[in-house]
């Protein structure tokens, strides 16, 4: 029996996004499954809630089941597991998801346009919100590896907006949560960090070992994609 890799995308993203990354898995070995759900249109609980019966089908017919999330997806991973953990729970890596919120949503959710637009889960990623998400998402009681990006494509948001280091969106203080057990920072920005090399051998690597390897050393992709 093979282990498994459930991967749940960004707010809204699809999971085209994260094909290159459960690719990348599926060529180590693990069975994927790349989750589509609506997280424009629920918050990250009722998003944990929309997944669960996918999740427990999966836990079912592996020997383990991992969890990957991009951004918000690290979240609704957390809170799928504080809903009903696999008792065959793996592993989990959150890829520029922020834990301690991101003053760019703080910042974005003041206009109705964008809240309209991102729905009732983008003020829970703010840094007013993240207190209260993270009392209920719990405490970090399995292994967690948080990969932060440090380059961004949106220069204004990483000078002006984001402490630094940033990825854009995200900053790497706040891609951190107490009880991880591992964590590290590439050169990329929010939006490619499922598709870029280092970082999908560094997710590899911990799924695999529990611990992040030299990105150089592990490289699965010939190229960084950003």
């Amino acid at each position: 029996m093979k282990e498994g890799v459930l991967l749940l995308h960004a707010l809204a993203r699809l999971p085209s996004s994260m094909e290159p990354l459960a690719e990348n898995l599926r060529a180590a070995g693990f069975e994927t499954l790349n989750l589509a759900y609506p997280s424009r249109h629920k918050t990250v609980f009722d998003n944990a809630h929309e997944i669960a019966d996918a999740l427990a089908a999966f836990a079912a017919r592996v020997e383990r089941v991992h969890l990957v999330g991009h951004s918000m997806g690290g979240l609704v991973a957390r809170a799928c597991i504080a809903l009903a953990r696999p008792a065959n729970l793996g592993r989990v890596v959150t890829m520029g998801t922020p834990h301690g919120g991101s003053e760019l949503a703080e910042l974005l959710a003041r206009y109705p346009f964008f809240r309209a637009f991102y729905g009732p889960a983008f003020e829970e990623l703010t840094i007013s919100a993240s207190p209260a998400l993270n009392a209920r998402l719990g405490p970090v009681n399995f292994p967690l590896g948080a990969i932060a990006g440090r380059r961004a494509l949106n220069l204004v948001a990483q000078r002006f907006i984001l402490p630094r280091p940033n990825d854009g969106t995200v900053s790497v203080a706040a891609a951190q949560v107490p009880g991880m057990a591992d964590h590290h920072v590439v050169d990329c920005d929010h939006f490619f960090l499922p598709r870029h090399g280092p970082a999908m051998a560094l997710c590899r690597a911990f799924v695999t070992h529990g611990r992040f390897a030299d990105p150089k050393r592990a490289l699965l992709s010939p190229r960084p994609l950003c």
